[in-house]
């Protein structure tokens, strides 16, 4: 199928609109604020803004003699899609920042995006990965569409199909991104996926097989709960995965039925591995429920710095509580980790952190874009900035894959 071509003329304004638009600053940021904020901002806008006297010196000529060249000349003129060289040259301006953590996210990804923070989308509940360089199912989710259909850890996909997205597929050569995007879809669409699944006597793939999966809605849960008895001692083994839009409840729901089981318990396991962050306030509002006074987090922004103080009802502080940190907790999880360290004298067991010690303002644009830009450095308590350097543990203990037995869990359990 053609794709339809936008002429130079016409695209150069949109272009350089919105070159401009990030060139020149003019998104505004709301300094202190706790959690990425979100503003649309029309095209009319756009070709409304004035260019900053220090940026009218600019030169994008050259950057149109590039796209004329290939507009002319490109072998294959079907894979020259406008709307990905746009997004394409706005990802590269600011990865010419350096900071990782200001990008550009196309509307596809940017939905992805904000899918996995609200923690639900439309699919069929596989956790995908690779075995042997092929597709497979890491773990199909509780009570989804894919575990009723059958489908097994350790299954591989050989083919997608769906006619609705005009998908008839192999795998070979897909990315994990690529596969995401193509086994989601729309609520109670159909996709067909071919699997090799291993029989139980021998332990071999059996003959390839087709699937049909009607997708549903995914529900992730990021607050985890579990009571555990070792060494004479039972514990709550809390598990928070994400700081996502649902934390929060499925977090107040978790103390509750931590409360209900009174002195029984000997402490908290708060287990923040490869907890890879999400809402800023997030972070606050779960240090709210170990602490009542004093300082959970401070931000500083170009401008300003600010204090952000629990807020919460400080429920869980008669107990005993550790924290399980990885080289995978970082972002918010640093700051909730931190925060108990230095307010509760909290040790911290497991390995040091990853080591991102910087806010993003999110923004929400107006092709369906967002946009992620560093606003601020977040500070411990005790005012030590950890970004690129982690959060040293107290007890370092690493998990070993090869037993069933988690030997973090199981130390942490003997410290309390």
């Amino acid at each position: 199928m053609v794709k339809k071509k936008i002429s130079v003329a016409s695209l150069k304004n949109i272009i350089l609109g919105v070159l401009l638009l990030a060139l020149g600053g003019v998104i505004g940021y709301r300094y202190g604020q706790a959690g990425p904020l979100s503003a649309k901002i029309p095209l009319s806008q756009i070709f409304n803004i004035q260019t900053p006297a220090d940026k009218q010196s600019l030169d994008f000529s050259v950057f149109w003699e590039v796209w004329g060249y290939l507009d002319q000349t490109y072998l294959d003129p079907e894979k020259l899609d406008a709307k990905e060289m746009v997004n394409g040259a706005i990802s590269g301006m600011t990865a010419a920042i350096g900071d990782p953590y200001t990008t550009y996210l196309p509307p596809k990804q940017n939905e992805r995006s904000a899918q996995d923070l609200a923690g639900a989308f439309y699919g069929v509940g596989i956790e995908l990965g690779y075995i042997d360089e092929t597709l497979a199912v890491i773990a199909p989710l509780k009570g989804t569409p894919a575990e009723k259909a059958g489908i097994q850890a350790g299954d591989l996909i050989l083919h997608v199909k769906d006619q609705a997205k005009d998908l008839d597929e192999d795998t070979v050569g897909w990315s994990l991104n690529e596969a995401v995007e193509k086994i989601r879809g729309k609520e109670s669409t159909q996709v067909t996926l071919t699997l090799l699944q291993k029989n139980g006597k021998d332990n071999q793939y059996g003959e390839a097989f087709d699937v049909d999966i009607s997708r549903g809605e995914i529900i992730v849960e990021s607050v985890e709960l579990e009571f555990v008895e070792h060494d004479n001692k039972r514990v709550a083994h809390l598990i928070v995965s994400k700081f996502g839009e649902r934390t929060a409840d499925e977090f107040n729901k978790a103390v509750g039925e931590i409360l209900s089981q009174g002195y029984q318990l000997d402490g908290i396991l708060l287990d923040l591995r490869n907890n890879p962050g999400g809402f800023f306030d997030g972070a606050i509002d779960l240090a709210s429920e170990f602490f009542s006074e004093g300082v959970v987090v401070s931000q500083k922004g170009k401008f300003t710095q600010q204090d952000f103080k629990p807020k919460g009802q400080a429920r869980l502080t008669k107990f005993p509580v550790l924290v399980l940190v990885n080289r995978g907790s970082a972002s918010a999880s640093e700051i909730l980790a931190g925060a108990l360290r230095d307010q509760l004298d909290v040790k911290l067991i497991g390995e040091n952190t990853f080591g991102k010690g910087t806010v993003q303002d999110r923004r929400e644009l107006s092709n369906g874009g967002g946009l992620h830009v560093t606003i601020a450095r977040w500070l411990l308590p005790d005012g030590g900035w950890i970004h690129e350097e982690g959060i040293p543990v107290d007890i370092e203990v690493k998990d070993n894959r090869d037993t069933q037995e988690d030997e973090v869990v199981l130390r942490a359990i003997e410290e309390l």
